[in-house]
């Protein structure tokens, strides 16, 4: 860069999509001659905020209004009461928001981080930006408009100098990371021999078990849950834990780093320029992107296979490289058009709705395929996002095992082509006390259940009723007296009401458990968990109004939530006497005081 200016850009992601946004915000700044390092909030050095005069955050919301994970020491300290509210006077700030108004809490974090940094004097750069993924252009409707907004402003507040221009988008950027070809295997088993050094060091040594220190165990039990006939399949899997240094509690969520299947790894070498055996070196660039401490050489199968993700559908900056790497001028303009405002529209229709996926897209266009650089390897395939899955069991009723129940993820896109969910795909395909290595660590879930004994009243269908199952297994060891209502919801009894069995044994072990299953097709007329609840609505009131009862929802977020949701209101109506307002009010108290929690997940 030729300029002295800094504009870092601070994102908070869960799953990676605020980080590749930042990313592509940095790239445009960095056009302007101005150092625009990405980092992640709880990566930066908070002291310098102070010092910085123009910042720009990208961050997503998790959960219940949650932030993500890798920003939540920056916010807990921007929470802190003592500091002054002139504390940031003088900084410049741009918040872009990413989120999901299916959720009840759209936007939560992007709205409170806004505010927060108002109250302690920063000054706003542009309007706060709140993308949508519901819409049909998906974040990109609000993040284009956003973006060039920002651009004007940094542009005005930091004009170019004489001579310089705006670097255009006909020449290659800097690659993130500086990817080597190692021509001998010497230099491969060097590195995984200091790389087993540390990990056994880490594994006798470390306290904690986290994203960058993951736990590696194998799977104890992978048990179809649904019907044979039953058109989809549900595994209830179980992770080795014995004589690990892992706990859980109910509520906690088993993180998982997930592996391409080996036949889509295969059909991917089939389509690319590049060798599977190939060796290659992976060491940090000049862009100043943290490079995982799990890659650094191995072959680009290796890669590909634990690393590189290649079934999802491209980001826009996919189409821009492949535009600089291609030959031919049809499809350059088709790829530069992509890259385009104008061609946002095309863009949707040809990617985005019709869910192409890397692989499919390089098929189309075999003239930039053919010219792949190696180097760009981290530029082209973004790394794999770990999976959350809420844990469905208790370690006090079984000691030495985690298990998750998870739906295996299967179906076909517009164009007829078949699709499998990555990560569940590749843990149903595993063999229970085999070879194949899981990373997993655990992470607190956005549900946390009281620690004192009071009753429970729990709305979970289908796979939301994981964290549920947890919680009735850990209580049923108990000698508590209060009362554990589960509300369940499946399609058929004999085709996935999952632990029907399991619920009964554990009702006649615990007097003090009472499950009620909605079967949603087992009759003319379709029955669903607020159905039940309208049933059970004297119970739910007198628990809730005379004995202090906790509510819980966990499951899909299309329509479920504001059903269940709607259907308490009217619950608070009927037997509590309570008008409108009122059942209103009482709601958002329960809200208030973390007596409603509710996770969901599209």
């Amino acid at each position: 860069m030729l300029s002295n200016e800094t504009i870092p850009i601070l994102y908070g992601s869960q799953t990676g999509t605020a980080e590749d946004i930042a990313e592509r915000i940095g790239r445009e700044i960095s056009k302007r001659h101005i150092r625009a390092p990405v980092l992640a909030l709880d990566d930066y050095p908070i002291s310098k905020l102070i010092e910085e005069k123009i910042v720009v955050f990208v961050v997503s919301t998790t959960g219940q209004g949650d932030p993500p994970d890798n920003m939540k020491k920056f916010w807990m300290f921007l929470l802190r009461k003592n500091l002054p509210e002139d504390s940031l006077k003088g900084l410049y700030i741009a918040v872009l928001g990413l989120g999901d108004s299916s959720y009840l809490k759209f936007n939560f974090i992007g709205k409170k981080l806004y505010r927060r940094l108002l109250q302690l004097g920063a000054l706003s750069l542009t309007p706060l930006g709140l993308a949508d993924d519901q819409h049909k252009l998906g974040l990109d409707a609000v993040i284009d408009p956003w973006v060039k907004s920002l651009l004007t402003k940094i542009s005005e507040l930091h004009p170019l100098n004489v001579g310089n221009d705006v670097y255009l988008n006909d020449k290659l950027p800097s690659p993130k990371y500086v990817v080597e070809v190692v021509d001998s295997a010497c230099e491969l088993c060097k590195c995984t021999h200091k790389k087993d050094l540390l990990s056994n060091n880490f594994t006798e040594n470390s306290v904690s078990i986290d994203r960058w220190n993951p736990l590696k165990t194998h799977i104890l039990r992978n048990e179809r849950k649904t019907a044979i006939d039953h058109f989809q399949d549900v595994r209830l899997i179980s992770f080795n834990l014995k004589d690990k240094n892992l706990s859980y509690t109910p509520g906690d969520v088993l993180m998982v780093r997930p592996c391409n299947l080996n036949e889509v790894v295969c059909h991917f070498f089939e389509v690319v320029p590049w060798k599977s055996d190939t060796i290659v070196k992976v060491s940090p660039g000049n862009s100043g992107a943290v490079l995982p401490s799990n890659i650094h050489c191995c072959t680009l199968e290796n890669l590909f296979l634990n690393h590189l993700s290649i079934q999802a559908t491209p980001k826009r900056y996919f189409f821009q490289l492949l535009s600089l790497f291609t030959t031919s001028e049809l499809e350059k303009e088709r790829l530069i058009e992509f890259c385009s405002p104008e061609g946002q529209e095309d863009l949707y229709e040809y990617c985005y709705r019709m869910k192409r996926n890397y692989i499919e897209v390089l098929q189309d266009f075999p003239v930039a395929c053919s010219l792949l650089k190696i180097e760009y390897l981290f530029d082209l395939f973004p790394i794999m996002q770990p999976r959350a899955f809420s844990i469905a069991s208790s370690i006090k009723a079984k000691p030495g095992t985690v298990e998750i129940i998870m739906a295996v993820v299967k179906y076909k896109t517009k164009m007829l082509n078949p699709r499998k969910g990555v990560c569940s795909n590749w843990l149903a395909s595993l063999i229970p006390d085999h070879k194949d290595v899981v990373n997993i660590w655990v992470c607190p879930g956005t549900i946390t259940f009281p620690k004192h004994d009071c009753p429970i009243i729990m709305v979970g269908p289908g796979t939301g009723v994981a964290p549920f199952r947890s919680f009735i297994e850990e209580q049923t060891l108990k000698d508590g007296s209060s009362d554990i209502i589960l509300f369940f919801g499946c399609r058929n009894k004999g085709g996935d009401d999952y632990f029907n069995d399991e619920w009964s044994r554990l009702m006649i072990q615990n007097s003090r458990l009472k499950v009620f299953t909605a079967y949603s097709r087992d009759q003319t007329e379709k029955v669903y968990v607020y159905h039940k609840m309208a049933e059970q609505g004297e119970l739910i009131w007198r628990l809730i109004s005379q004995e202090n009862a906790h509510f819980f929802i966990a499951g899909n977020s299309k329509n479920m939530p504001n059903d269940v949701i709607n259907t308490l209101k009217s619950i608070f109506e009927v037997h509590g006497k309570l008008s409108q307002t009122e059942a209103e009010r009482y709601f958002k108290i329960m809200e208030s005081k973390r007596r409603f929690q509710c996770e969901t997940w599209s």
